[in-house]
């Protein structure tokens, strides 16, 4: 099985139209290597040249802010949701 991961409407275009994808990871961090490993293009979306976790770029898992847990070392299991959600700018 895996842990689901939530692919917004803007990133569907490089996980071939996919609303969600289920990869194998034991951390938020261990996921999302291995979806940008499975969808390259996606990568440089979601981290910066470093390697970081871009800023504008937000990972609940199930509805919590993973800011607020142990950020990309946050654990998960196969029956949680990892959803990426790009923040909006403007005002």
């Amino acid at each position: 099985m895996g842990v689901k991961i939530v692919i917004p409407t803007p990133l569907r275009q490089y996980t071939e139209k996919r609303d969600n994808v289920v990869v194998e990871g034991q951390t938020v961090e261990e996921v999302l290597r291995n979806l940008t490993a499975q969808f390259g293009e996606l990568r440089r979306h979601l981290f910066s040249e470093d390697g970081k976790l871009r800023s504008f770029v937000n990972i609940y898992r199930n509805d919590e802010d993973i800011r607020y847990l142990e950020r990309e070392k946050t654990p998960v299991r196969e029956s949680d949701v990892v959803s990426i959600v790009p923040s909006i700018a403007g005002g």
